[in-house]
């Protein structure tokens, strides 16, 4: 899709209010939009040789925009306007890239519903009845209607690529530091990692390339350069070792995904791929959700501590400076956030750091030498990125203790505990919906992961793929 805008660049004005017009009108049906961004000042200092020259594209409303609010989804930032942009947000206007839109996200990024939004919950574009995935779904059902070609993310848990899978996408987590985080509002700080949704493994490629970098305003971005990872894609499987995740196989229970999935597999080994099943600790995986959550919700207790009305966020009246932040903490923040913050505070009372938190990071250790183990042998852990096509917005909830639920469902935490590269692409289709198959490779080795994402897509058919809004 890049290289079809690239070769049209004196539509790109018109594009980009194409884009911003469109986006208005699904809205309506999608709720995908938590701000609209007029083009009309950023076409006028258009980059003529950016990779991204005119290209439409949407901020996940968690990254900072100089005098755009930018409100993470929550009440109690809707009143906020930064005075400066995100290092990602520089990078793509300094590439050409014109952002249309701040897309809608679960509260502060917790949550993998995208139901939790201030604005309301978003709808997914392949069946309105059906949620997006989040935390970042708005983003992806703006990509999976074609309204833009690209949308950023952030994945703490799994947060781009579950919407991928759902909406039909690529979406991709690179190694932990390749995408500054600055002017990023955080959720998990040693969990987050700046993300992004494309409709191909090659425009994902060139976006990381953008996007990527080191920032002196990010200790914790790489120093590593950034390869040329669209001229290197080769999607030449020969000698290639994948690794299939039995754990994920055996917990998944509809058998029209693990039919779907199979028959890649297949197709890759015709492809010269060597595929071969791994098995983790069973007993470790039942407790990679909950140690996700201690570890998760203690650091954004710990980060979003300032939001009280006071130092940021809408300030509630009250008698005393106490009574203020009560009533501005209560009222501006919904009821997950509020769960999420009692049970990281707990999580960070002296008494329990040892007990809960360290404990949590333990394992989180163990987990990660696991990764470790299969990756030292396989170029890649590949597994279905989902159990299923998306859930309906008002479905039963599924069993949380079950092998389904733990398992199948929050696999991909294991890309967040490593900080590992992990994207997912679309697989198949069941009942008219999507569902997309993940990969997880080694630190920095984005190149074999679009490598082994872009014979997927060559096997699958499923590039460029546009969700009709009906």
């Amino acid at each position: 899709m890049f290289k079809d805008m690239l070769n049209d660049k004196a539509n790109a004005k018109n594009r980009c209010l194409e884009a911003y017009k469109k986006a208005q009108e699904l809205n309506e049906s999608l709720n995908a939009v938590i701000t609209f961004v007029d083009p009309s000042e950023q076409l006028e200092h258009l980059v003529e040789d950016g990779k991204m020259y005119g290209i439409p594209i949407a901020y996940k409303d968690n990254t900072t925009t100089k005098n755009i609010t930018t409100t993470a989804g929550s009440k109690i930032l809707s009143n906020y306007v930064p005075v400066f942009n995100a290092e990602i947000v520089d990078r793509l206007e300094a590439a050409g890239a014109v952002c249309i839109a701040k897309a809608s996200l679960d509260e502060l990024a917790m949550g993998g519903t995208n139901t939790t939004c201030f604005k309301g919950a978003a709808h997914n574009p392949w069946d309105l009845h059906r949620m997006t995935g989040g935390s970042s779904g708005g983003s992806a059902a703006l990509v999976s209607t074609g309204v833009v070609a690209m949308a950023t993310g952030s994945d703490t848990g799994d947060s781009v690529r579950k919407p991928a899978s759902f909406c039909g996408v690529v979406g991709v987590k690179p190694t932990y530091g390749r995408i500054s985080r600055y002017g990023i509002i955080p959720y998990a700080s040693s969990l987050d990692h700046v993300g992004y949704f494309t409709s191909s493994v090659e425009d994902a490629c060139v976006t990381l390339e953008v996007m990527a970098g080191r920032d002196d305003r990010d200790m914790t971005s790489s120093n590593l350069p950034v390869p040329e990872y669209s001229k290197l894609l080769n999607s030449d499987l020969k000698g290639r070792k994948i690794a299939v995740f039995k754990n994920v196989i055996d917990a998944i229970e509809n058998k029209e995904t693990i039919r779907i999935f199979n028959e890649l597999v297949s197709k890759l080994e015709a492809r010269g791929a060597i595929v071969e099943m791994f098995e983790f600790d069973d007993a470790l995986l039942k407790a990679m959700l909950p140690t996700y959550y201690l570890i998760a919700n203690c650091e954004a207790s710990s980060n979003h501590s300032n939001l009280d009305g006071v130092r940021f966020g809408v300030r509630e009246p009250g008698e005393t400076m106490e009574e203020i932040m009560i009533n501005s903490r209560t009222k501006g923040f919904g009821p997950l956030c509020r769960k999420r913050f009692v049970i990281g505070s707990y999580g960070l009372f002296d008494d329990n750091q040892d007990k809960l938190f360290r404990k949590a990071q333990k394992v989180r250790r163990l987990l990660v030498q696991q990764l470790n183990e299969c990756l030292k042998d396989y170029d890649a852990l590949l597994a279905p990125a989902s159990g299923d096509i998306a859930p309906l917005l008002d479905g039963a909830v599924s069993d949380q203790l079950s092998d389904s639920h733990l398992i199948a469902e929050n696999h991909m935490v294991l890309g967040n505990f490593s900080g590992y590269p992990s994207m997912t692409v679309p697989m198949g289709f069941m009942e008219g919906c999507p569902i997309g198959v993940n990969l997880t490779c080694r630190a920095f080795d984005e190149e074999s992961m679009f490598d082994i994402a872009k014979a997927i897509e060559e096997e699958t058919g499923f590039k460029n793929l546009k969700a009709e809004v009906k």
